[in-house]
Formats: C-alpha cells, structure tokens, sequence
C-alpha cells in the first residue's frame, strides 16, 4: 500500500469540498486568525431553536429613500423633482407629511399593523459615494477605517468566542464581508438544492473518509474532519427543510431573489436550523436612468416578500423571535437628473420589520431647505440602528463593539 502524508490532498479537499459545500471559513487565513481547538469549538458548539433571529436584508445600489417614503408634505421635493415627485394622492399615507410609494402595499400593511419601523435619515459623517467603499462601511460599521471583521461578524467573536455551530448564513454567492468573523464560519447557499459538495468526483473518496474517521492524534486532520462533518450536516439540513416546506402563504411574484431567500429563511426557522443571523441581498436600486419604472418593481418584489414572510412567520408561530433589518449603501440626490433617474447621494431610511418592533417613524426627517450641495444631512448614524439589532441579539455593550457610543433606538418591545 503506498503511503500518503495527504497534506496536499487535504488542501485540495478543502478547497473543492469545502468550497463546494458553501461552507465559508475563509481557511487559508483561519490558521493564523484562531486557534484549532477554538475554531473547532465554533463548528460544534452548542445550537438551539426558538432563539432570537435577526435577519439582514441589503438593498443594493443604492435605494432612492425619498420616493419610498416619499415627503409629500415638502416643497422642496416638489420642486427638485418635478417629474419623479410622487404626488401626495397616489402615495399610500403615513401622516400628514409622508406617504410610501404607491407600490409598496405590503410595506404600507405592515405599518397599519404596528410591524413597521422606519428610521429617517440614516448615514454617517463623510458619506462616501462609490458603491464598493460605502458598502464596505455599511458591511464593517466602521466608515474611514480599515476594519477587516463585518458588524455581524465581530458581534458572533462577542457573543461566542468559544463557537457556536451554524449560526451564520449568508444567503447569495459568496459570504457578504458584514458576517466575516475571527472565530465563525458562515453557511453559504443560494440554491439549497445545489448546496453540497461540488468538487472533483475523484476526491469523493477521500472526503467520505476524512467526514468518517474518528479522532487522530493530529489537531489540524482532526479539525479538518471537524469542518467536513459539518458543512455535510448543515447541507443536508438546508437542503431537507427548504424541500420539505410547505406554506399557502404568498410571498408575491416568485421569481426575485428577495422572495425565494426569504422563504428559504421562514423554512429552516420552521426547521428550528441553529442560525441566529441571516443575512440576504437585494440588488438593482441604482436607478440612475428610468426610475419610475425600475424602482416600481423593486419595492413592489420587496414590499410583498416582507409582508408574506411577516404572515408565514404567524403561521408557524415565530414572529416574536425574528426581527429584520433593511438597509441601503446610500440614498440618492434630492434633485432628479435628466434620464429619468437620481444619481448617488447620501442619507436615507433604514427598516426595523417584525412582531418586536414599535412601529412608526422615528429620529428626524433630514431638512430639505438645509442640503450639504445637493444631499440629505443624515440626522441618525446608521450604527445606532444596528446597535438596535445587536441588542436585539444579546450584545450587551452594542456601542463599543461598533466602535462608539451609539446607543440603540427604543423602537423594540420590551
């Protein structure tokens, strides 16, 4: 029998079974990031259902807030977009001077229902307009800084620096940089009926051997079986609890992402899977040419996938245990340009969806006579909102795992 020290072989399982099961841990720099035994310890610790949930929906490209919660009481929005200006009728009404786009029923239905939070004015000082560096803030909460770990992330070190099991998903092609951890790995899928092994078919062999074999006196093969037997597990998990779910619940039209995800996300609630943190991506608000139109159908795709994930979530008895956050990198320019569209601008809303939250509008609405050359002053920075959430998480100090004295907002019930 030829003898095989594996090293090579086991990078190369890594790499093609571990990545094919979208089991992100980002292994070639693990080793210098955390010890075996610690790391280990994420991928077995303890899980548990009917835990808090918080679930991250990122509005990509930039979502024009002030035709989603439109200022139908303000001159000044009148005036700077004579054509994109919602008019005050067609809006659905919030109070007196603000009403959200006409498309957004669900969103409209959950704020009738007391499951609405809208937080006006949401940014930070020295707003960056470039896509990939504002995402970048919004995924680390640390604007102007060179943080390498996301929001999520360092509140999974805090809150289970011995590990936890499966207690990250990221919902899309690649891990979002917001759930980057020293010590957690995040479950990542699209499709859950592809999430699964993927590599080399010749390697098949020596991955069911490595998932197989007990313990060795060797840390890094053992933790290497560790990561294996997991990211099988969890694969299976998702991949029999998304198959098997059953709702009458509509979620709107079935083709979006944002719709497909968060039903993903209500079946393995309903499956009591180990995640405390879903984190999902809703791409194409930057509506630079043709707003009307576009922007339309987003919020309409986005509006009636929260409401039918809100009602899914009272069907199987879950509400009070899931709180979903919204957000996008930046607003857009008061003043509509000549395409039809608004260009990058600043501040906007932020959304607190769910059965725990105060519903209402909340914080200051930004002052359309006051522009900073055209763009919103943001009047609440955004990590007080994710302080919010990491309350809602058991984060006990949210603040100062955000890098200031960013209290959270009392808009949850106690």
């Amino acid at each position: 029998m030829t003898h095989c020290d594996c090293q090579t072989t086991r990078r190369a399982f890594l790499r093609a079974g571990l990545a094919g099961a979208g089991f992100a841990l980002g292994l070639p720099g693990l080793w210098g990031r955390a010890a075996f035994a610690q790391t280990a310890a994420t991928l077995a610790g303890p899980a548990s259902g009917r835990e808090r949930v918080l679930v991250v929906v990122e509005l990509a490209g930039g979502n024009d807030g002030l035709n989603t919660v439109a200022p139908v009481g303000h001159d000044v929005y009148r005036r700077l977009r004579p054509k994109l200006a919602l008019k005050r009728e067609s809006t659905l009404r919030l109070d007196d001077a603000f009403g959200l786009h006409p498309r957004a029923v669900g969103l409209a239905n959950l704020f009738e229902r007391g499951r609405l939070a809208i937080v006006h004015g949401c940014g930070y000082p020295e707003p960056d307009r470039s896509h990939f560096t504002a995402m970048r803030y919004w995924h680390t909460a640390a604007p102007h800084r060179g943080e390498e770990r996301g929001w999520v992330g360092r509140a999974a070190d805090a809150l289970w620096p011995a590990g936890r099991k499966a207690a990250l998903v990221s919902l899309g092609e690649q891990e979002s940089l917001a759930l980057r951890s020293q010590h957690q790995g995040a479950i990542v899928f699209a499709d859950p009926d592809a999430y699964q092994r993927n590599g080399d078919p010749g390697a098949a062999a020596l991955y069911a051997k490595l998932v197989g074999e007990g313990a060795s006196r060797r840390e890094t093969l053992d933790f290497v079986r560790q990561v294996a037997r997991v990211a099988s597990e969890t694969s299976e998990q998702v991949r029999a609890a998304t198959a098997r779910y059953r709702t009458s619940v509509s979620y709107g039209t079935p083709f979006p992402t944002i719709t497909r995800d968060l039903r993903n996300v209500a079946a393995l609630v309903a499956a009591d899977f180990p995640a405390r943190v879903y984190y999902l991506s809703f791409s194409g608000f930057d509506t630079h040419s043709a707003q009307t139109e576009r922007q339309q159908l987003l919020l309409q795709y986005l509006a009636d996938a929260l409401e039918g994930f809100q009602k899914d979530l009272d069907r199987i008895g879950r509400a009070s245990n899931v709180l979903v956050l919204a957000f996008s990198e930046f607003g857009r320019r008061v003043e509509e340009n000549a395409s039809g569209g608004t260009d990058h601008g600043t501040a906007g809303p932020m959304f607190l969806v769910g059965a725990p939250v105060i519903g209402g509008l909340h914080g200051t609405f930004p002052d359309l006579a006051d522009l900073d050359d055209g763009d919103l002053r943001f009047t609440m920075d955004f990590r007080r909102v994710y302080a919010t959430a990491l309350a809602w998480l058991g984060v006990e100090t949210p603040g100062a795992l955000l890098g200031g004295e960013f209290e959270p907002l009392a808009v949850l019930r106690a």
